[in-house]
């Protein structure tokens, strides 16, 4: 069947408006992708670990905290991300996979799971991450970690301890590569102190 030329005209412009707009869409940013280095060193496990068992639950965030972007705070009130930079995995995984490492470094708790895979466990460390971002002081970053943690009992579901955790490390310099080691060094300090309270906590619930 013949298409008449009005018509044929009417398909090519639309053709063209379609081509010209796909054009003018914006092409994702390319990112360079950062692990959370670590330079924490295991330590040897004692001869006889806790009787019961952890989970350790990813924390929740806000909205700005839930993504891959490496975010920074240049200014009060202001929150932004590092262009062409992110994290490996969203910040809330990123924590709660430097506690496990730190845990299992650490050897006094062996029986330890995360929420990935729903085990059954004597205790839970839930939390709330409250920043995980690079703020500027003096006109230089550093890494700023803050983390809610609770320690639940599983069976009861009581919250048996409670206790908030800031830590932060400051970047040689601005620069994104920088950044991510004060990062590194911040989630490290804090994977130390969370490790001994947790333990201490628990082995006393659990007499």
């Amino acid at each position: 069947m013949r298409i008449p030329h009005a018509a044929t005209r009417a398909l090519l412009i639309g053709a063209a408006a379609l081509l010209q707009a796909c054009t003018i869409l914006p092409k994702a940013e390319p990112l360079d992708v950062y692990l959370l280095p670590s330079s924490a060193t295991p330590s040897s496990a004692p001869a006889a670990p806790a009787s019961w068992s952890l989970r350790i639950a990813r924390p929740a965030a806000g909205v700005h905290l839930s993504g891959q972007r490496i975010v920074v705070v240049p200014e009060d009130n202001r929150i932004s991300v590092y262009k062409g930079a992110g994290w490996s995995d969203p910040a809330p995984v990123l924590v709660r996979d430097r506690l496990l490492d730190a845990f299992r470094a650490d050897g006094r708790i062996a029986a330890l799971s995360s929420d990935d895979k729903q085990l059954q466990a004597d205790f839970e460390l839930d939390s709330d991450l409250r920043a995980f971002q690079s703020e500027y002081r003096d006109g230089r970053p550093e890494a700023v970690v803050r983390l809610d943690a609770r320690l639940v009992h599983t069976a009861t579901r009581r919250i048996v301890a409670s206790r908030s955790f800031a830590l932060s490390a400051p970047a040689a310099d601005a620069a994104v590569p920088a950044v991510v080691q004060a990062f590194g060094s911040a989630g490290d300090r804090l994977a130390a102190e969370v490790v001994e309270w947790t333990v201490r906590e628990a082995a006393a619930a659990a007499r």
